[in-house]
């Protein structure tokens, strides 16, 4: 069962009537709406809303962050992400969507939806009509307008009491220290000036690092000129607007010049960023490494950016005000310039480190940088398109195997559409591109990519083009059950590649999909040595892609030869690495085998516990053939095996509890059980 939430970045502070207003609107209605100004705490009263449901542990959840996109194209791929639904399928990715969500029990939460409320009203509608379990929460700062949407409006914070302790606790977590009687009575006067709205209480407190109350009062009360003010004729959501936009001015004149100038240059990210993105992106001589880094701490104090696990994030409404700013300084374009170079100059680095000890680092990495990468994908294809290949390219691989394959499918077919130079990086596209169909099922397809890739690679005399095209050829060879030509494929290609580097990339795939050949021949003997060899050479490198495939083959091989606890060894190493990195179609595979290797063992319970999980993430990567055709007849001989261990109703019941548990809880658990 689902259980994708962030973690709530603190207690919330009153809300206790809103948030059981809200548990009864989401037991009534499958669409409710969080409308309010900006800075309300929409977020968080869902969040935390999200997190009861959660407890509950009757239905899935599941949560999106909308505010990154920019582009509304990248919606449905951010609910599938959140869904943990990868999509290898063929089918169109809303229809295997909808048909995938048609029999869960689902809430799932989109996070500032009013920059895409189009785009949400579309998607929505198909969802709610074709998925009768799904409810809906959605947070905007306007109504999204559709048949049936229940709308609660987040009201502040009551001036005279939550608004207080919010503030109260923001000013201590300055290191003021508490308040007294009459520093409460000057909290009070903010929070009733402030109307109450958490993000300008947040950002009036920031400030107490750097002066006192009365200071603070006093430079506030100057800032909102209190005597031009008339919130009954001018509204009271746009009273409120004008207040935290007033709020946040205030603030933005309060910090230095240089934290001035961050605060504009770092609207830039779509995301959180670590450090090393900040000072990459926003240095220059305006603005020093060293004066990055003392701005960037002023912002934290000022409440203006927030760290979470050693990464940077500014609320979306800071972010915009940031932007507009950007916009005057005239630097919008070669910020996005720097930002768009600096995410290639990353991708590079983590295509460079695909085969060494900073893998799972690349991997992580990827994942952490999505949005933002897809920002600079968006920059590069309207204003240098070759760059845009190059980076799709470099993301290809890491976006296939781990979730993303629409994302790496589309931007790959725009930017090899948009040019046409010859060379190792249009090699690399069309090889990158060749895996995303293959991962599809779409064979043909991969097919013609392998050989335009060859013959690219043939006419640049790129060596290691060849051998990633051969790799490509051999992989679709396995998955059509031909392991002879596979073989014939990749061992061509390496003899031709002799007296070129004796480790790369290229190299290693070609001999994983030998091994498999290998397997899928019936040579068991010479297929176990080579296996042995490849995973003791990742383990000296510190590599664990190709390192869990060659566990998984010594998995395969163990079975054939019915030496279970082997067998469930190497499953259990292959689903450790995999997990590493995030490889939800290698988890998924791992799964089956490891359930295969336990009902092998007589250990029917903890193999059905297996199936479950490997059965929510095969239907969440949707692969049409699970795996090389060798593994179904296993996989089949097995179930029966742990369903004659336990009987009919025993099987059947316990995967039905399995299925509906937290597919990665069950995962550690075996682990656990298993290590």
């Amino acid at each position: 069962m689902l259980r994708n939430l962030p973690d709530p970045p603190d207690e919330l502070v009153g809300r206790r009537r809103e948030l059981a207003h809200l548990a009864d609107a989401l037991d009534r209605h499958r669409l409710v709406v969080l409308t309010g100004v900006g800075g309300v705490g929409k977020s968080r009263l869902a969040l935390h809303a999200a997190g009861q449901v959660m407890r509950t542990g009757t239905r899935g959840v599941a949560w999106a962050d909308l505010w990154p996109l920019t582009n509304p194209r990248l919606l449905l791929a951010t609910v599938a992400d959140a869904l943990d639904f990868a999509d290898h399928a063929t089918a169109g990715p809303l229809d295997a969507l909808c048909a995938w969500l048609a029999g869960k029990d689902v809430l799932l939460v989109l996070d500032s939806c009013e920059h895409l409320s189009a785009a949400c009203r579309d998607l929505l509608t198909r969802l709610l009509d074709d998925c009768p379990g799904v409810t809906v929460l959605a947070t905007s700062r306007e109504p999204l307008g559709m048949d049936g949407e229940h709308r609660l409006v987040v009201e502040p914070l009551p001036p005279d009491s939550d608004a207080v302790e919010l503030f109260r606790r923001r000013a201590t977590a300055t290191g003021t220290g508490p308040m007294g009687p009459a520093d409460v009575v000057v909290a009070a006067r903010l929070c009733g000036w402030l109307e109450g709205i958490p993000l300008a209480l947040e950002l009036a407190a920031g400030q107490l690092a750097h002066h006192t109350l009365d200071e603070v009062e006093e430079l506030l009360r100057v800032r909102l000129d209190l005597s031009a003010q008339h919130p009954v004729r001018a509204g009271r959501v746009h009273f409120r607007q004008r207040t935290l936009r007033t709020a946040i001015g205030w603030s933005h004149e309060l910090c230095e010049p240089a934290e001035r100038l961050l605060w504009a240059r770092f609207s830039v990210f779509r995301d959180a960023v670590d450090a090393d993105a900040v000072r990459a992106v926003c240095a220059d001589e305006a603005l020093r490494v060293s004066d990055v880094e003392r701005a960037l701490a002023g912002l934290e104090r000022k409440s203006v950016v927030t760290r979470v696990n050693g990464r940077f994030r500014m609320l979306d409404t800071l972010r915009e005000y940031g932007r507009m700013w950007l916009g005057e300084l005239d630097e919008t374009a070669v910020l996005s310039r720097r930002h768009s170079a600096y995410f290639l100059r990353r991708a590079r680095r983590a295509h460079a480190d695909w085969l060494g000890p900073t893998q799972i680092d690349a991997y992580r990495w990827v994942s952490a940088a999505h949005s933002d990468l897809c920002a600079a994908l968006d920059h590069f294809l309207t204003t240098r398109p070759q760059e845009a290949l190059e980076l799709a390219g470099l993301l290809g691989f890491f976006w296939s195997c781990c979730g993303h394959l629409r994302e790496a499918t589309g931007y790959l077919e725009e930017a090899l559409a948009l040019t046409d130079e010859p060379g190792a990086v249009r090699t690399r596209a069309l090889w990158s591109l060749g895996v995303a169909r293959v991962l599809s099922g779409e064979h043909d397809a991969a097919q013609r990519l392998a050989l335009a890739c060859q013959r690219q690679a043939a006419a640049q005399e790129e060596t290691e083009g060849a051998l990633h095209a051969a790799y490509l050829q051999g992989l679709v060879h396995l998955m059509r059950g031909r392991p002879m030509a596979a073989r014939f494929v990749v061992d061509a290609a390496l003899r031709g590649a002799d007296g070129g580097p004796s480790h790369s990339v290229g190299r290693v795939l070609c001999r994983l999909v030998r091994v498999f050949a290998l397997t899928g021949e019936g040579l068991r003997e010479q297929a176990r040595r080579e296996a042995g060899e490849l995973r003791r050479e990742c383990v000296v490198r510190g590599e664990w892609w190709t390192r869990s495939y060659a566990e998984y083959q010594l998995a395969l091989l163990a079975l054939f030869e019915d030496r279970a606890e082997e067998a469930a060894g190497h499953a259990a190493a292959m689903l450790d690495g995999k997990r590493r990195i995030g490889d939800s179609f290698g988890i998924a595979l791992g799964l089956d085998l490891l359930a295969s290797a336990l009902a092998a063992q007589g250990d029917g319970g903890p193999a059905v516990a297996a199936y479950g999980a490997g059965e929510n993430y095969w239907a969440a990567v949707g692969h049409p053939q699970r795996g090389t055709p060798e593994l179904g007849p296993v996989r089949d001989q097995y179930e029966s095996t742990a369903r004659s261990l336990l009987g009919d109703s025993a099987y059947d019941q316990a995967l039905l509890v399995s299925v509906l548990r937290d597919p990665e809880s069950v995962l550690q658990e075996l682990l656990d059980r298993t290590g």
